[in-house]
């Protein structure tokens, strides 16, 4: 990311350069395996002996800098939100309410959160790795304005192989003739911090033999990122074992004082790289969720976290006062965190949420219908939200999407890079 452009990073006629472009795409992905900026294949998703590039842009994306330095400062006020939020059982209980009647997913979540709840928390501590994504929303005077579109709390991706990003954007440019934009391209480690902060829990559990699980899919294309942090563990002398539900399930067990035990051995922290989709549990992995949540092994994230980063928390958190009651004597978190915020609209039963599925219905291509999921692929826009909402309008089953207005950020050129396809340019 280059943090200090308000524009491109390459004249347009390098965009129009096929030699150069073509020159450019050869260094660039042999660049990727060389920096470890890699992803198992579709084809062999289970077998390292097989890998590719992780998709990237040939260029880095122009960033101004009042915004690269907006996101920056905000980052701690959002990660103070959202421990606030895990610790207020109340607002989780209203803001997912309607939620929970119609979606399963968040339902099964939340039968889980109130277990522990009334059977009472045996882990105070929880560690919190957010991941705050933004666009940049170009306005009616043609700047832009930093607008989040969603906060992950739970199996939040590409800590690691972003870290290996600026080093290849800097050798493209270098190649490329830009030496001076290279320079602008900031460090970038995010790496580092995610290994810290387990490094920080684990010694909190103060057991030297206690291991940190890794709880994770049956396959996942992006084990690299995963192998990024657990190299870094390693390197700090911290065991990790990689374990999946079925496993916790088969092997898994609590003490007496609740110290989880996986195959005899004692888990320090549970770190989620996996559980944040319905297709990740079966009825077995909800009761591994349940053995996890009620152990002693601190959780990255627990259950309440994992709830305070649905998008109806996120919507209810954009209601007039809400973030008041959150900072009640810190008005500039207050303002910082509230001028990332795009318009959010409840879809509940009432009157409200009738007047919000009206707007949506008349200009469709001004929002976007989002439900209660994430890893991408799950929203709705334009002429679908239509077909999503006429059907819906008048019937609880609304209630699982929240409305936002669709953010329009200025386009610019690039090229994706990714295994097997065309490398074309796109506006991106």
């Amino acid at each position: 990311m280059l943090s200090q452009m308000a524009s491109k990073t390459v004249p347009e006629d390098g965009f129009t350069n096929g030699a150069l472009i073509t020159e450019l795409e050869a260094v660039a992905k042999d660049a990727a395996l060389l920096h470890g900026i890699l992803m198992r294949t579709k084809e062999s998703p289970n077998s390292p002996e097989v890998a590719s590039y992780f998709p990237f842009t040939l260029f880095p994306s122009p960033v101004p800098k009042v915004c690269f330095d907006q996101a920056v400062a905000v980052q701690t006020h959002f990660n103070r939100l959202v421990d606030k939020v895990s610790q207020d059982s109340r607002f989780l209980q209203e803001a997912l309410a309607s939620t929970i009647k119609v979606d399963d997913f968040i339902a099964r979540l939340f039968d889980i959160y109130t277990h522990v709840l009334q059977e009472g928390c045996s882990q105070p501590v929880a560690v919190g790795l957010n991941r705050s994504d933004y666009m940049l929303d170009q306005g009616p005077d043609g700047n832009a304005a930093l607008k989040q579109i969603e906060i992950n709390t739970i199996a939040v991706g590409c800590g690691g192989v972003s870290s290996r990003l600026p080093a290849l954007h800097r050798h493209i440019l270098r190649v490329a003739g830009r030496a001076e934009e290279q320079k602008m391209i900031q460090d970038n480690n995010p790496v580092a911090g995610i290994a810290k902060a387990l490094a920080m829990a684990w010694k909190l559990y103060d057991r030297e033999r206690a291991v940190v699980m890794f709880l994770v899919a049956d396959s996942d294309l992006n084990i690299y990122d995963h192998r990024c942090v657990e190299n870094e563990l390693w390197n700090r002398g911290i065991p990790v074992i990689r374990r999946r539900f079925v496993d916790v399930c088969k092997t898994g067990s609590l003490d007496q004082d609740k110290r989880l035990f996986i195959d005899g051995q004692e888990v320090a922290i549970v770190y989620f790289r996996s559980g944040f989709m319905p297709q990740n549990y079966t009825e077995q992995g909800w009761g591994a969720r349940l053995m996890v949540e009620r152990s002693l092994a601190l959780k990255c994230p627990d259950i309440a976290t994992h709830l305070a980063g649905t998008k109806k928390v996120q919507q209810e958190l954009a209601r007039p006062g809400v973030l008041e009651k959150f900072f009640p004597d810190d008005p500039e978190a207050v303002a910082l965190i509230r001028a990332t915020f795009t318009g959010l609209h409840t879809l509940d039963m009432g009157e409200e949420g009738d007047k919000s599925v009206a707007m949506a219905l008349a200009n469709p291509d001004q929002y976007v219908l989002k439900p209660q999921r994430e890893g991408g692929g799950n929203n709705v826009y334009g002429a679908d939200i239509r077909r999503a909402l006429s059907g819906a309008a008048g019937g609880a089953e609304r209630t699982a999407y929240i409305l936002m207005d669709r953010v329009r950020p200025r386009p610019f050129c690039n090229y994706l890079l990714r295994g097997g396809c065309p490398s074309d340019p796109a506006r991106a």
